[in-house]
C-alpha cells in the first residue's frame, strides 16, 4: 500500500564464502567488475524512477550477499543516482549490511560519507567455536572491534545473532544474549537456526550428520528467554525476530511488514509497487551474470511483473502484518475477506487478540505463528 512508505532494496549477490545455513541468493566469485555493477544499478534506478515519479523515498537498503564488499565508489554512485531520481524523506534511512571483519570495518567511515546512516552487522554468534560451525570468517574479537568502530561512526547500528544452535543450552544462550545486550546496540535481530532446503546444513541434516540441534521445547524456551531479557534491557520485540529501543525500529523492514511499496533491484530482488492499475509484485533474474547482461540490453528486461489479486494481497497482509506486535488493521475491506469463524477460534485459543481495530498475534501465538497463519489461510 502506497501510504505505508516507499523504499528501495538493492541486492549485492557476492560473498567471500557461502555460509552453510544460508539460502539467500549469494555467490562466491574470483573477480567482480564493480564499475559494471554500478552502471547496471544506475540504469535500474532510472527505469524505476520513471515509473514512480512523485514518490518520496523513505528508505534504502543494501542487502546481500555481503554489501560491505562493495567498493565505496559503487555505494557513492548508487546513492548519487538515487538522490537525482527521487525526492528523499527528511529522515531517510540508508542501511548497509556488513560483515564484522577488519577489512570491511575500514570502509565504514567512507560509507558514512557516501550517505549510509545505518549499519546491520552479521555477527551471528559470540562464541568462536560456533562461528566456525556456522562457516563465518570472523572471530568474536574481530566482530567486537568492528562493532565498536561502527558505533563511533554511525548513529544507528544493528547486529544479528543466531540461536538454537547445535549443542547450545538455555543457560549458554542466556549468557551470550546478556553479553550482546551489554554492547548497547539499539537494534538486535535474533533468529532461531532453521534448516533451509538447498543449503549445506540441509544436506548434512538429511544425511544424519547435523547433530545436537535443540528439541522443540528447548527452542521455545529460548524464544521466551529472548523476549524476557530483551524487554528487561529496553529492547522489546516489535516483530517476531527483531528487537529495538524506542524509535530505532528498522524503517525499511517496517515497509515490508506493513504492506508498503518498495523497488527491488539486483539479482533475485523482489518488489511491490502500487500503480494506476493496481498492486504488482516484481522479481528479477536470479543469476548475477544473466541479470547484469539483461541490464546492458534493456533496463526493463531483468524485471518480471505480476499483478497481485485481492486474495494474494490478503495473504501477504496476514503473513507479514501478524509478525508485528502492532498486528494488522481490521478495516471493513479486510473484515469482509477474512474468515471470521477462524479468527474467533484463534481468539478463543488465545493465539490472537483484537485491540484498537487491529488483529494481533499474542506472545503465545507468535510461538506457533506458522500454525496460526496456516489456519487463517486454509480454504
Amino acid at each position: 500500500m502506497a501510504d505505508q512508505g516507499f523504499g528501495l532494496y538493492l541486492h549485492w549477490p557476492f560473498c567471500q564464502a557461502k555460509c552453510p545455513y544460508c539460502d539467500f541468493n549469494s555467490h562466491v566469485v574470483a573477480q567482480i567488475d564493480q564499475t559494471a555493477w554500478a552502471e547496471a544499478y544506475g540504469q535500474q534506478i532510472e527505469y524505476f524512477g520513471e515509473l514512480t515519479k512523485g514518490r518520496i523515498l523513505n528508505s534504502v537498503y543494501f542487502g546481500g550477499g555481503t554489501p560491505s564488499l562493495m567498493d565505496v565508489a559503487v555505494v557513492d554512485a548508487v546513492l548519487d543516482k538515487i538522490r537525482a531520481t527521487w525526492s528523499l524523506a527528511n529522515d531517510i534511512e540508508v542501511t548497509l549490511e556488513a560483515n564484522p571483519t577488519s577489512v570491511e570495518a575500514d570502509r565504514f567511515r567512507d560509507y558514512r560519507m557516501a550517505g549510509v546512516n545505518r549499519v546491520s552487522m552479521g555477527i551471528q554468534a559470540l562464541r568462536d567455536a560456533d562461528l566456525r560451525a556456522l562457516g563465518r570468517l570472523h572471530s568474536v574479537s574481530e566482530a567486537l572491534a568492528a562493532f565498536d568502530i561502527a558505533r563511533r561512526i554511525f548513529d544507528r547500528v544493528s547486529f544479528d545473532l543466531i540461536y538454537a544452535r547445535q549443542d547450545q543450552s538455555l543457560a549458554a544462550w542466556e549468557a551470550e544474549l546478556t553479553e550482546a545486550l551489554a554492547l548497547s546496540a539499539d537494534h538486535l535481530s535474533l533468529y532461531q537456526l532453521t534448516i533451509e532446503d538447498g543449503t549445506a546444513f540441509a544436506d548434512r541434516f538429511n544425511a544424519g550428520k547435523l547433530r545436537g540441534l535443540p528439541a522443540e521445547d528447548l527452542s521455545a524456551d529460548m524464544y521466551e528467554l529472548t523476549q524476557n531479557l530483551c524487554e528487561a534491557s529496553g529492547l522489546p520485540s516489535y516483530e517476531v525476530s527483531n528487537h529495538a529501543a524506542h524509535g530505532a525500529q528498522s524503517q525499511h523492514n517496517l515497509i515490508y511488514w506493513r504492506g508498503g511499496d518498495w523497488v527491488g533491484i539486483g539479482p533475485g530482488a523482489h518488489g511491490r509497487l502500487t500503480m494506476a492499475d493496481g498492486r504488482h509484485g516484481t522479481q528479477t533474474d536470479l543469476s548475477p551474470q544473466i541479470w547484469l547482461e539483461h541490464c546492458r540490453q534493456d533496463p526493463a528486461r531483468p524485471t518480471y511483473w505480476e499483478p497481485i489479486l485481492p486474495a494474494g494481497h490478503l495473504t501477504e497482509r496476514l503473513m507479514m502484518g501478524l509478525r508485528l506486535n502492532e498486528g494488522v488493521v481490521l478495516d471493513n475491506n479486510f473484515r469482509r475477506q477474512i474468515n471470521s469463524c477462524k479468527v474467533k477460534y484463534l481468539l478463543e485459543l488465545g493465539l490472537l487478540c483484537e485491540k484498537n481495530d487491529r488483529l494481533i498475534t499474542t506472545r503465545k501465538g507468535r510461538l506457533v505463528l506458522n500454525s496460526v497463519l496456516s489456519e487463517l489461510l486454509a480454504d
